[in-house]
């Protein structure tokens, strides 16, 4: 081979090395850009599901509080309210002995206090639980202090009396009855 054919060669190779270099950075910026748009996308997606959880996470510590704060008001005075309960059972005990007395101003005075105390407290939220004689036990609801034989067949494991009275508090029982069930 010639000089003259050496150097053709050399040029066809420096052109086509060329070419294959101009094509080699013009795909490199692309697929550079493309690697970098890719990672923004991804990083933008993982900013947008932690800001995301965080809101939810944000909403339910709201509900939660609303809802521990409405509870709050709700039995914000159950303390007080549990004081006043032996004072309610006094006044049941003082009703049934003025019963017995002549003295009707007597009679009218205490039962409009007892009265009056009651409504306070139902206007607070207080209900009494009922409780009759014949009434199926139930242990979530009912506080069995003793058995006694059932007086007939029918009050076997029923309540046969009720001692002291439950009430409940909203939703909450602060007080539960104190029953007497047969065997």
């Amino acid at each position: 081979m010639s000089t003259k054919d050496n150097a053709e060669d050399n040029i066809e190779n420096t052109s086509v090395e060329q070419a294959e270099g101009v094509n080699d950075t013009q795909d490199t910026p692309e697929v550079e850009e493309k690697d970098e748009l890719t990672l923004a996308q991804e990083a933008v997606a993982v900013e947008k599901d932690k800001f995301l959880r965080l809101f939810a996470e944000f909403e339910n510590y709201k509900k939660r509080t609303s809802k521990e704060r409405v509870e709050l008001f709700r039995t914000a005075g159950q303390e007080v309210i549990q004081a006043l309960l032996p004072v309610l059972d006094d006044f049941d005990r003082a009703s049934v002995e003025i019963e017995k007395s002549e003295d009707k101003a007597i009679k009218e005075g205490v039962n409009l206090i007892q009265n009056k105390l009651k409504d306070i407290l139902k206007s607070k939220g207080l209900e009494e639980i009922d409780v009759k004689p014949g009434d199926t036990f139930d242990a979530d609801l009912h506080e069995a202090i003793t058995q006694i034989p059932a007086p007939s067949e029918d009050l076997k494991g029923k309540i046969v009396d009720a001692v002291e009275r439950g009430y409940k508090l909203g939703d909450k029982i602060i007080r539960y009855p104190k029953v007497v069930t047969g065997n």
